[in-house]
Parts: C-alpha cells; structure tokens; sequence
C-alpha cells in the first residue's frame, strides 16, 4: 500500500515549474528564466547545471506568458473537408512545411463536409489565440468569421471561395480543367458523355458540372439530363448513378468522374465490364500510373503552399485587398480516356 501511496503522489497535469528547477540547480528564478529564453548574463556552469535540472524534471517553456506579452501563439489553424481524403495530405503537409519555415505550430481539423461543425472548428481554433486560418469552407455564409478578421487573424479560403464575405482564396481552375477532360473525352470519338459529381451545393461540384457543359456545348453537343448526376460521393450512390447511365438502348460511351472518391468507385465498377467505357477523372488517385487511369491533376501541395504563404504575408504585415488566385490544372493522358466508343 505505501508503495501504491508514493505511486499516486504524482498526478498527471502537475508538470515541473522554473521554481522547481531553480531550487533543483540552487539558483534564482531569474536566473532559469535567462537560461530558458536564452538570454545573456549567465555562466557556462551555472547555465550547465540549469540545463541538468531541466532535462532530470522534464521541464518544458510555458508559452502562455509570451502569448500575452507578444500578443501572438506562433500557431495557425487548418481547417480541412476531411482528414482521410488523400488529396488532403499533400496539402497539409505543405502548409505544415511553410508553417515550420516561419516557426509556427499547425493545428488542424476536419469539418466532416458539416457547415455547422466547421464553424464550431474555426471559432474555438480563434478561442485559443491561432494568429491564422487556413480553410477549406464547408458552408457558404461565412460571416460569423468577421469578427474575428477584424480583430487581426489573417484568413485564407483553399480549394473553395468564402462565401458572403471578401477574403483571399487560392483555388484550382475547376471549370477550366473540367472543360479539357470532356474535351479529350470528345476528341476520342464520345458523343454520349455521362458526369458524375459531388454535392450540387460545393463550389467546386458546380464548377466543374459548368467545365463538362461548355465542352459539350463547344462541340455542339446535347447533354441529355440522365446523363448528369450530383450527389454524395458515397460508393452505393455513384455505383447506382453510373449503372443508370450505362443502361438502356443509347448508353453514355464515357464517363467524367467529379473527385478522386467518384473515380475509384468508377474505376471498380468499370473493371467489371466487358464492353470498354472510357473514364476521365478529376484529381489524381494512389496507383493510377499503374491502372492507365486519365485525369486532371490539381496540384494539391501548390495550393496549400501558396494559402499558407499568402497568409504568412498577411501575418507579416502586408496590407492589400482580398485577392483570388487561381492555380492550372494538368491532364494526365494514361489510356482510360484515350478509349474510342464502340463501332468507332
């Protein structure tokens, strides 16, 4: 029992204090206080036997005072659609890579596509003094943000605009790249061309539905309304959507998958059939080099690069008007598109 007793005398939550190491190395709080923040005025063997008591403690800097001091927590806030989408991890870790270059923590976090909760995110991520946001916006009033700019966190929209205020963006050339795929589609002989998208309220859905439109209209091409189909990307709903317009007497010869998630299912679904459908994705997916899949590449690190530089700038003191930067896409000819419609 007595040994159970001097156990639980250590609480978790009860770290070592600069009195503790003070009285540890027999010297004065000012004293650890100069050696902590590496400051002059302190002898080699006084300043060695802070360090010993510093790593035997386990002591680490409370950076709640500099906060209040400097008035910044050297921390910027990333708010993504979702945590497990591949497409987000190169541009994360470029935003984590800026972060690091200007000595800066990154905190992040997923809105799960949920309006509500992304506001609940970016708001306590304001209530723990981030200097910055990054957001990729799951809703379209984003006002409750105004506050908050104003009072000094510089904000920057990724992948999406903002919506009802003026902030900067750095997005994609959705409509553009789109526009190009069904263009290739078109080029290689398909008339009847299906598209598969995301939610009809994300900007990035709607854009890319308006990039297949144009190239059909380009070509002087109806689009038959059974051959658009917006919604969640969820496997059984783009697996239906696709069987519906592989169906019937005058089937859609080719397909322009919206996002990475539609493309894999389309990918699944494709593999099983013995009559050749041709497929164009938008974003790039894991081994599609390998699958001869065709899509339009974004470049997700460039966009995560540049919204964390731009706001970087704005931390820095830069002061100019809200601008949207708009990033090329690439396609990716790998074989999937280049296949004619049957009877060509």
């Amino acid at each position: 029992m007595a040994e159970f007793a001097r156990r639980t005398d250590t609480r978790y939550g009860n770290r070592p204090t600069m009195k503790d190491v003070a009285a540890r190395a027999g010297v004065g709080l000012k004293t650890v206080s100069r050696v902590v923040n590496g400051e002059p005025g302190v002898t080699p063997d006084t300043e060695r036997r802070v360090q010993e008591a510093i790593e035997a403690l386990g002591f680490r800097r409370n950076d709640s005072a500099r906060v209040l001091r400097k008035g910044r927590t050297a921390s910027i806030g990333l708010v993504l659609e979702d945590l497990a989408d591949p497409f987000y991890g190169p541009l994360s870790r470029a935003v984590e890579e800026v972060a690091r270059a200007h000595g800066a923590l990154l905190i992040n976090g997923s809105s799960a596509e949920d309006p509500d909760r992304e506001q609940e995110l970016v708001l306590a991520l304001c209530a723990r003094r981030v200097d910055g946001l990054i957001v990729i916006p799951a809703g379209h009033d984003h006002r409750y943000l105004e506050p908050e700019i104003k009072a000094g966190v510089a904000t920057v929209f990724v992948d999406r605009p903002a919506g009802r205020i003026d902030a900067d963006a750095v997005l994609s050339d959705s409509f553009g790249g789109a526009r190009e795929g069904v263009a290739h589609l078109i080029a290689h002989g398909h008339r009847r061309i299906g598209f598969i998208g995301d939610q009809p309220r994300i900007h990035t859905a709607v854009e890319r539905l308006r990039g297949y439109q144009a190239a059909m209209e380009d070509a002087g091409l109806p689009v038959d309304e059974r051959w658009v189909s917006l919604g969640s990307t969820d496997p059984a709903r783009v697996t239906a959507a696709t069987e519906e317009m592989l169906a019937g007497t005058e089937p859609v010869t080719a397909l322009f998958a919206g996002n990475n998630r539609v493309t894999v299912t389309a990918v699944r679904l494709l593999a099983g059939r013995e009559a050749p459908v041709a497929l164009v994705g938008f974003d790039d997916i894991e081994l599609a080099d390998l699958l001869g899949i065709t899509v339009i590449a974004q470049d997700a690190a460039a966009l995560g690069r540049t919204a964390a530089e731009r706001l970087f700038r704005r931390l820095d003191g830069v002061s100019e008007a809200p601008a949207r930067v708009q990033l090329t896409t690439r396609l990716l000819a790998r074989g999937s598109g280049e296949v004619p419609p049957p009877g060509a």
